[in-house]
């Protein structure tokens, strides 16, 4: 059984689409950075996405746990055309696509980006890889943390897209193999 301790990078302060776009986190709030470096278990290894926000906010609690290699396969969802583009932009030239995007998430994917499936495939695929740990504390985004939400609570996507995820919060699941449960979400130590 692993044990994953999903924390939610600092805040970017966008309000695009910001998926692959490589934006830096804002990590003034040294308050909330000390209170995960509290929380998360001592002796789990840190991983990431290879996105800065992510690699900075871990880096900012990590202190003396071993830290695994930054990988994309934790990466928020790929926007394609979308990315860094705000929504009311990207409802004047693709409306019926984005709403689909977000109503029946799934198989839709953006112009040149990944679909919500694709994004389960990858981040499922990592997680069952890691299996061999008893604890893990990943540095991701909101996306990447709801496919293992709607793993956990065996909800479909569209519900799970619903459930908060802010910045700095921690989402704490219990894996063993194809069983899994949620112990805490957008938990705030």
């Amino acid at each position: 059984m692993t044990t994953w301790w999903w924390v939610r990078h600092g805040p970017t302060h966008r309000k695009d689409m910001i998926g692959w776009t490589d934006a830096p986190a804002d990590l003034t709030d040294t308050d909330r950075l000390s209170a995960l470096k509290t929380f998360l278990p001592s002796g789990a290894p840190v991983v990431s996405s290879d996105l800065i926000r992510a690699v900075d906010t871990a880096s900012g609690f990590q202190g003396t746990r071993h830290r695994l290699p930054h990988t994309p396969n934790l990466r928020e969802i790929h926007f394609g055309d979308w990315e860094a583009r705000h929504f009311a932009d990207i409802d004047q030239t693709d409306g019926a696509l984005i709403r689909q995007f977000w109503e029946t998430p799934g198989a839709v994917r953006a112009p040149n980006g990944e679909s919500w499936d694709d994004l389960c495939s990858r981040v499922n695929g990592f997680v069952d890889r890691m299996a061999h740990h008893k604890h893990v504390i990943a540095v991701a985004h909101m996306g990447v943390i709801l496919t293992q939400v709607q793993r956990a609570r065996g909800v479909g996507a569209y519900d799970a897209l619903g459930q908060k995820i802010e910045n700095f919060s921690v989402t704490k699941l219990r894996l063993d193999g194809a069983t899994a449960r949620a112990e805490l979400i957008n938990h705030h130590p």
